[in-house]
């Protein structure tokens, strides 16, 4: 391709490849992306966090046939990220007291202990279990609604984990529709047997004694059984530690979380 030269040339210079390649990247380079904005910074539990003056917490009485003296657990509540779509509840600290002193040395210990995991960071849903898995040689206990307790440091940990579910740290699985209906299904049948059972028992009783006032004491008893959380018959359960367990049909149903040996 030929160009005409209408003017003068003044001067001339040669052009080399490399600056025709540079050249051509400058004009194809795409435009700058603008600079991302400054994100909010995350503050996640460790260490070096310090205590505020002052944290939200919840105090919970642990009464045990074990005790003379109920203890009372308090546990303290650090919020972090506070006002961002980041906020988040932590546990901080644990404290334990009581008029019992015989057990003073492991509870402080065991707070401290519970109090630096906390501090720690991270995944500390674990301590629940832990907790929970310590047995006394001497047995355990019911307490109130049915529930074992296998030690006093068991329902330490059990009132843990009520205050991990309580701030969102640990969501309980939900039972699904085809469970909650054979639970009420076990349960209706099961209370229907043990109406008639009774009913026939005192049929008997009053034929034999002749004597209404008995079969209204029966009646109360069994009114007043069955407005218990489950019925009076029910036995512990091994995955809930509930007394929640009937067997109907051959095959034992847990009326609390669903378990059944028969699958």
């Amino acid at each position: 391709m030929s160009i005409k030269i209408t003017k003068k040339i003044k001067g001339y210079s040669v052009e080399k490849p490399n600056d025709k390649a540079a050249q051509v990247m400058t004009t194809l380079a795409p435009v700058a992306a603008a600079p991302e904005p400054p994100m909010a910074e995350v503050i996640q539990m460790h260490e070096k966090v310090e205590r505020p003056d002052t944290l939200i917490g919840a105090t919970y009485k642990i009464k045990s046939p074990l005790f003379e003296h109920a203890l009372y657990v308090t546990i303290n509540d650090i919020v972090l990220n506070q006002g961002t779509p980041h906020e988040s509840r932590r546990p901080f600290e644990i404290f334990i007291n009581s008029k019992n002193m015989d057990h003073f040395q492991w509870i402080v210990a065991l707070t401290r202990i519970l109090s630096a995991v906390f501090r720690k960071g991270g995944d500390v849903t674990f301590i629940v279990e832990e907790l929970k898995a310590v047995f006394d040689p001497r047995g355990g206990y019911f307490k109130a609604g049915g529930v074992y307790m296998p030690s006093i440091v068991a329902e330490l940990g059990a009132v843990v984990e009520q205050h991990m579910k309580t701030i969102g740290l640990i969501h309980d699985p939900e039972l699904s529709a085809e469970q909650r209906a054979l639970i009420a299904e076990k349960r209706a049948a099961y209370e229907q047997v043990s109406k008639k059972n009774a009913d026939v028992g005192e049929t008997r009783q009053s034929s034999i004694a002749g004597d209404p006032a008995g079969a209204g004491a029966a009646s109360s008893t069994r009114e007043s059984a069955g407005s218990a959380a489950f019925p009076p018959g029910a036995t512990l359960c091994l995955k809930c530690n509930v007394a929640a367990t009937i067997l109907m049909d051959g095959c034992a149903t847990c009326l609390n979380c669903g378990y059944s040996k028969c699958g």
